[in-house]
Order: structure tokens, then sequence, then C-alpha cells
């Protein structure tokens, strides 16, 4: 698809406290909360309650979020984070996981990429492309297999009209400010005869180098580095990007069900953060087919299918030559449908397969040309035992084979295929104690297989400044799982608190050996000019616990005056089971506390966030520092010629605090956004 320019002005920087800012609006009062109505991802029943911690983000709540990358749209909600490799890149991370523990999907089938190979890699999708965000987390993820033992982000659009549309509808959006003069704007258009739906949209993507409040470079890697080093201030170099894209969609809908096609396509242009001379242009295409039949008359209620195939590439430049191309071709299906009642059980029956290529040639070669095909099947059942109790249970079985290609690149000479037949099981309940209280506890057992890259890596990875070296002897990652969570609602006022703790017997990760190679795999001393240090894949047993907790509630009402209290928090505990030593970037204890105001059309809020300090961390991680961070918004609705307009203001880190998240690898020469405006208006009609 060619390149689409972008349309109007930018992005709305930092989100990290946003979950206390939404305020109370009385034409869209939807809660990006553990209790909202009806969550599509992984609930083929339709039910409107889950056992699971689950989170929406749409309509106004999500217009109050966007940023220029998923992860930082999502940071700050209850046990989500970010990875951060500067302003266009962001990765979600849950409860501590990321990489290939967390299942990023979308319209429910996997976006294909290569974000989880390494933190340089963006996620080729722009929130402003996005009309819903659902978050899963802990056990009952287990739906979309062992890769989602962390949790599901699926992102929803409109490309394939689910519902039929009479008329023309769309919408309009534009923004600027920001840490980095960012300018971006979306248009959306649709238009049906009640039968059949088109969908076209566009959006686009600016922004400058990202403004920071001080050095670019911690205290500790001024030091580090010593005298005659140059040292950035104020500016973060090669930190600016860009991108733009579009879709177009149609379907055919009918009273008992739709289908449809779309195509899609995803340009970006930004520079890495950690490497002056390097820029990242990356492109995706995307195919995607859907539908859903509903209202059966017998053994099945309803069958809904997605269907998806991506062919994404970047390339890496560095002073302006192609120094390495990343490529991943492939497609994933989903099929699920529900049965008849059988008694009391409620349940849907599904299966999954794809199959994706993998390569990446080069200097940084860092794996073999891998194919990775899959097959599963899954299934999940509910009894509702009475008006109160409910109970779930939930079995996936998936069978996986990686088929390495060396491609005459000598250190991949020894790559043998390799399979796995993973097993995932879950239980879930839903008590409720009273007409506000209720209990939800999940278990599960998960198994995950070896991704290639942790199987067959042998190369430099220049992002992370390592040499990385995988081991073809792993075995299948195996983790238990629970959580347990008190909801409440009454009226207005509503929230949730809740903890969790995962056992691996065998987490997969990487681990410094103590001694370096050079860019050609050589072992050599740590005073060579290109030496890295090299870093193995390896299991070891693993623990994950920790809370996470947020509410809102009402605590004055008066003459249409609302003022809304809202709290939120969360902490993860992350450390080798067998030595006790802490797990590498791991998000510390975050509190959250804000007031949301709204008087007929007007809004406001306000919200500070306390992080703090992050010590717990291996011995060769460096700590990160406590920060706060201030942050308020100010909204007007207004119509104008069948136009429903929002007009927003916002402010972020008024305090102009130093932020560095311990999540991010490059902590230590590049921390996030300063002080920052935002102005921007969304348009409905």
């Amino acid at each position: 698809m060619p390149r689409l320019a972008a349309l109007a002005p930018l992005t709305l920087a930092m989100a990290l406290a946003q979950s206390a800012q939404a305020q109370t609006d009385p034409d869209e009062n939807r809660q990006p909360a553990v209790l909202s109505p009806v969550v599509v991802t992984g609930n083929p029943l339709g039910s409107d309650t889950l056992s699971m911690p689950s989170t929406i983000l749409d309509g106004r709540d999500l217009e109050l979020r966007r940023s220029a990358t998923l992860g930082e749209t999502l940071n700050g909600l209850p046990g989500v984070a970010s990875t951060t490799y500067g302003p266009m890149v962001g990765r979600p991370i849950i409860r501590g996981m990321d990489g290939d523990r967390i299942r990023l999907l979308q319209n429910g089938v996997g976006t294909l990429d290569a974000s989880s190979l390494s933190y340089d890699h963006a996620v080729p999708q722009d929130p402003l492309s996005t009309e819903r965000i659902e978050i899963l987390r802990g056990p009952a993820a287990l739906m979309y297999g062992g890769n989602a033992i962390g949790g599901v982000v699926n992102t929803l659009d409109n490309r394939i009209p689910r519902e039929p549309i009479e008329g023309v509808q769309g919408g309009i959006q534009g923004n600027y400010g920001g840490a980095g003069n960012d300018r971006d704007g979306a248009v959306q258009l649709e238009a049906g005869n009640g039968n059949f739906a088109l969908h076209a949209d566009a959006f686009g993507r600016k922004t400058s180098e990202l403004r920071i409040p001080g050095y670019a470079r911690s205290s500790q890697q001024r030091a580090s580095d010593g005298p005659g080093v140059e040292q950035p201030r104020y500016r973060l170099p090669n930190s600016d990007g860009s991108d733009s894209g579009g879709a177009l969609g149609m379907s055919w809908t009918g009273e008992h069900g739709y289908a449809g096609l779309s195509y899609s396509g995803f340009d970006a242009d930004y520079g890495s953060v950690a490497e002056d001379s390097v820029r990242i242009r990356m492109h995706q295409e995307r195919f995607g087919a859907a539908g859903e039949i509903r209202d059966l008359a017998g053994p099945f209620k309803s069958i809904k299918g997605n269907f998806a195939y991506t062919d994404y590439e970047h390339k890496e430049v560095d002073d302006g030559e192609v120094g390495t191309i990343f490529k991943n071709r492939g497609y994933e299906a989903r099929i699920e449908a529900r049965h008849a009642d059988i008694g009391p059980l409620q349940g849907a029956l599904g299966v999954q397969f794809g199959s994706t290529q993998f390569s990446a040639l080069g200097s940084e070669a860092l794996v073999p040309t891998t194919t990775t095909d899959t097959a599963a099947l899954f299934a999940l059942e509910e009894w509702p035992v009475d008006e109160r109790f409910k109970l779930s249970a939930g079995a996936r079985f998936e069978y996986t084979r990686l088929s390495p290609s060396p491609g005459g690149n000598e250190r991949f000479s020894g790559s043998d295929k390799a399979s796995f037949t993973a097993s995932s099981f879950s239980l879930g309940s839903i008590y409720k104690l009273t007409g506000i209280w209720t209990l939800a506890a999940n278990a599960s057992y998960t198994e995950r297989a070896p991704t290639f890259y942790e199987l067959y890596a042998n190369g430099p990875h220049e992002a992370t400044g390592q040499y990385l070296v995988g081991a073809a002897n792993l075995k299948k990652e195996r983790a238990y799982s629970g959580d347990l969570a008190l909801r409440f609602k009454d009226g207005p006022h509503r929230g949730s608190v809740g903890v969790f703790y995962s056992h691996f017997t065998n987490y997969l990760a990487e681990f410094n050996t103590g001694r370096f190679r050079d860019d050609d795999g050589d072992l050599v001393s740590a005073d060579t000019d290109d030496a890295l240090p090299e870093a193995q894949y390896r299991a070891v047993p693993a623990d994950f616990f920790g809370f996470e907790a947020e509410g809102r509630f009402r605590i004055f009402e008066r003459g249409g005056h609302l003022v809304d209290l809202n709290l939120s928090g969360d902490y993860t505990n992350a450390r080798n089971s067998d030595t006790g030593e802490p797990l590498p970037r791991i998000p510390p204890l975050r509190l959250t506390a804000g007031l949301g105001y709204t008087l007929g059309p007007w809004g406001a809020g306000v919200s500070a966030t306390r992080a703090f300090a992050q010590h717990r961390k291996p011995d060769d991680d460096t700590p990160t520092s406590a920060y706060y961070s201030l942050d308020a918004n100010a909204t007007y609705r207004f119509k104008t010629n069948g136009v429903q307009w929002l007009a927003y203001v916002r402010g972020n880190n008024l305090t102009n605090q130093t932020i560095r998240y311990a999540t991010s690898v490059l902590r230590d020469i590049a921390p996030e956004g300063g002080r920052s405006i935002m102005v921007g208006m969304r348009g409905r009609f």
C-alpha cells in the first residue's frame, strides 16, 4: 500500500497516570476498569461477567490516553507497563512479563511482526487506527496459548464492519504538541445500506526529537563515560520519527451474522536512540477476513472465524547503508464455535493454526531463517451453578514445529528442526457475595514452546549491547498461576483489588555468561574494540507475584457538578526461585491518585503518580530512581452541523521530572519526555 501522508496535528504524550484522569461523562460513562460490561477477547460465550482480570479502553477513555505507541497508551493501567525504546517504540509489559509471553492481537489474530525479538522493534500499529483495546491478565489468557502466559492485548477496529451501517458516518481527529512537537491526524469514513458496508481510514504521525528535562544520560552513565564524551542535554538525539497508513474494508451484514474482507498498510521511519546514525524503516501489509454465523439450529449456536495474512519488513539503516533486513511473513486463522447447551453447561470449541517465516539478513543476523508452524485445539466451558456462583474451565492443546535454514551462514550450520506439544488448563470462578461485592478466582497450568530466537540465536545484538546465544536443548516453559480479586460496584462507585502469583519451573531468559565475543562470534577479551558481553538463553525456576488495585468514588454531586476520586496502584516482584536474585526490567511499586470534575459539557482532571525506586535488579543491571508525575487535562464537548466534537488540552509531567523506566533497556541513556502540553480535537458524525 502506498505511503499515506499525515492528515493533521499530533499525539497524546505520556499516558502514565491517565487511569486516574478520565472523568465521568454524562453521555459516555464507560470505565476503563475490571467491571466493563462485555469483553470480546477470550470470551466466545458473550458473558457479561468474567473471572479473569480484564480492562477495556474505548470511547472517550481511549481518546484521552492515545500515545504514539501501544505500550505507552496502556502504560499506567493496573499491572501494565511499557518496554520503551524512545518515543516511537513501546510494547506492553503485563505483570512484569514481556516479549513472547504477551500475545499481541489485532481483531483476534496475531500481529505477526518482529517486536518480541528486540526492544528497538516497534509494533506496526498506530493507536490512532484503533477503536477499542482489550487487555486480559493472568491465567484466563491461556485460550490464546502459552505465549499469552503474561496476558493478551487485542486491538479492535471496524475495518470489517460487524454491524449494519445505514447511510454515511465517520470521524476525524487531530493533535499537536507533546514533548516532541508531535503532529498527528486520522480520518475514518463508513457507508452502507443496511446490508452492505464499506470502511476506509487513514492516519499519519510526525514527531521531532524528544524534549527531556536535562541530560540524556544518567549520572552513573556519565561517570562511566569519563571526560571528553559528548553529553547531550534537553533533546534526545535521533528520537524523531514518523508513521502513516490506512485501510479499506467491506462486509455483508445481516440479522444472523456478517462476512467481510479488509486490506491495510503501515509505514514508519524512526531513529534508534541507542545509535545516533541508525534509522529503522518499517513496512507492513495485512490482509484480513472475518465472519460470523449466529442463531444456528443443531449442535452449534454460532460459528465465528478470523484470518489474517501479514507481510512485514523492516530495514536497519546505518549512515544511509542498509545493515540488516528483518522479514516476517505468514498467516494465522482462528475459528470458534459455541455449542448448544449441555444441561447447565455453556461452552465453545475452537481451532487455531498458522505459519510464519522469519528471517534476519545482514550484519545483525541474530537467527537463521525459520519457519514456525502451529496448530491448536481449545475449549471453554461455563457452569452457572446458581444466580450467585459461576464456574468456568478451559483447555488448550498446541503443536509447534520450527524448521531453521542456515542459508549459508556458518553460525547457524548446527541448527536442527524442533517440535513441541504444549498443554494448558485453567479453572475460574465468580461468586457474588452481595449485590455490590464479587469475588473472582483463577488458577492455571500453562506450557509454552521455546521461540526460534531462544533456540537458535547466535549473533550480535546492538540494541541491547549483547552477543546472544540460543540453546537448542531448551524444554517447554511450564508455569502454575493463580489470581484472586475482590470487586465492587455501587452506582458511580466501583473498583477492584487483587493479588496474583506465578511459579515457573523453567523460566526461559537470557543471562550474561561473563564471556565476550566479537561481531564474528569469536571469544575475545573485554578490552577488544568490538567486544560484546555474551548472553545465553537458559531455563531457571522463577516466581512472579504482586497486586493490582483501582477504584473510582463519587465524592461530590450537586447541581450538575460531579467530582470523582480516582485511586490505583500495582506492584510486581519477580525473582529466581533458586538464588533469590531479582529478574531484570521489573516495574516498581506505582501509586496514583487523581480528581475528575464534570459540569455538563465541561470536564477537567488532575492526577499525581508516585513510582518508587527500583533497587531489586540483577547484579549486572542498574537501579532507577523514584519519581513523581503530575498530569492534568481539560475537555469540552459541543455539536455543530451534526458533528459531535470533543476538544481537549493535556499537560504531562508538569513538574518536568527526569523519568527513567525500570522496564527500559536504555534507562541510562534515554529518559522519558519532559514537561509538555498537547491540544487536540475529535469529531464524530
